[in-house]
Order: C-alpha cells, then structure tokens, then sequence
C-alpha cells in the first residue's frame, strides 16, 4: 500500500471509528451512565476522535502477524494488546485535556482503582470487551471495508469533506477550550465539561430561552464567560450543600 492510499485508509478509519464511538457513547450514556440524552464529547458533531485513534490503532494491531501455536492464544494476545492500548490512549487523551486544557471531559474518579480519575480497571475491563467485540465481530467487515476504500478511491472525496467538516469543528472546539482553560485558571479550578453543558440547557430552561440543544449544547441567549460564571457559582452552591450533609 502507497503511503498516500495509507494516509487515506487511516483517515477513513479515524472518521468511522468517530462517528460508531459517538453513537456508543450517546447511548452509553441514555441507559447506563447519565440516564439521559447528552450529546457527548469535546466537539459539536457526531465525533469522538479518541474512538477514532482506537479503531485506526485496533485495525492496525490485528495485522501484526502472532503465531504462537495456539490459536485461543493469538487471538488473547491481540485482544489483550487492543485493549491495554485503548486505555493508554484514553489517558493520554485525558491528561491533555486536564493539565493542558483545564478540562475534564469524563471523571473516573469514584471508581475503584482510579488514576487521577483518568481510568480504571472497570472501564479498562470495558475497553477489553470493546476490543474483543473489534476481534470476533468487527475486524473481517472493517477490513473488508478498507479493502473496498482502496479499491474505490473516489470514495475518498467524501472523506475529505468529511474531514473538512470534523476539523472546522475542531477549530471551534478549541476556540471554546481556550476561554474555558484561561477561565478555569483564574479561578484555580478544573471545568467538567458535561456539568457545563447541562448548566447552560438548565439556565436555557429556567428562563424559557430556545437555543441550548442536544445538537448545540453551548448554543446560549448568554455571553459564553456569563455562561461559565454561572456554572462556577452553580458547582461552588452545590459543594456547600455537600458538606452540610
């Protein structure tokens, strides 16, 4: 495979595995986690680059050739590597995102064995499962699929735009990040960036203002430094409560 055409596959993966993670995580968190509709992640749209870096990762790891004369062994090996490189990627992902950016996107940190609340062993046991269901059930159709890419590169128009799409959005993001870093720096604190979006839909609903959404979470009648001052002094009365219980 040309450099260029591998170039092309990886972003094809990368912008699959955002989107299917984006779903995962939408519905992850209406059954199991939130019990609501968030729309989650750091950016607007349907992705989530860290299942993109995980599916391009878990694709590539399922080619290195194992042969260790048991066929149960070489598919654990495999699952296991899949698995413990998802959770190295999550808390590098994670450690950005809270030393350099302020920002915590996910806090594990009420779960057993936790690392700075970055990860833990029961969602690295998620990310195992995650890999093995990549093993068994995805890997034969994904590459299948990146067969198909390769053969029908004027697929990768579409890719582009799509990728034009993900990075206007990234620049967005980082836009917001950026006043939310300097911001959480001021007050000496690390901004959770789900409790800012409900705190702007719930300041949105109190005063029957139509623009916060699930598609637009920080969408707001509101000055986006208003809309942080008031979920600072929203966290801070709900610490107060806390250690009055």
């Amino acid at each position: 495979m040309k450099f260029l055409d591998g170039l092309l596959v990886a972003a094809f993966l990368f912008i699959v595995g955002s989107m299917l993670g984006w779903v995962l995580e939408v519905f992850f968190r209406r059954f199991f986690s939130a019990k609501k509709w968030i729309n989650p992640g750091f950016l607007t749209g349907p992705y989530i680059p860290l299942y993109g870096f995980g599916l391009s990762l878990m694709f590539a790891i399922s080619l290195i050739p194992i042969h260790t004369g048991y066929e149960w062994l070489d598919a654990l090996l495999i699952i296991l590597i899949m698995g413990a490189m998802m959770t190295v990627i999550e808390y590098i992902a994670g450690l950005i995102f809270i030393k350099g950016m302020k920002i915590k996107l996910w806090d594990y940190s009420k779960q057993w064995g936790n690392v700075q609340g970055i990860i833990c062993p029961l969602f690295s046991f998620l990310w195992l499962l995650v890999a093995a269901g990549f093993y068994f059930l995805m890997n034969d159709p994904v590459l299948e699929a990146v067969k198909w890419f390769v053969n029908n590169m004027w697929f990768s128009f579409f890719v582009g735009l799509v990728m034009g799409v993900f990075l206007v959005d990234l620049g967005h993001s980082l836009g917001l990040a950026t006043k939310i870093r300097k911001f959480a720096k001021d007050k000496q604190i690390v901004v959770h960036f789900e409790r800012l979006k409900e705190s702007i839909k719930e300041h949105a609903e109190n005063f029957e203002e139509k623009h916060a959404s699930f598609c637009f979470p920080f969408k707001s009648a509101r000055k986006f430094a208003e809309e942080l001052e008031g979920y600072a002094e929203k966290t801070l009365s709900e610490l107060k409560e806390r250690k009055k219980k």
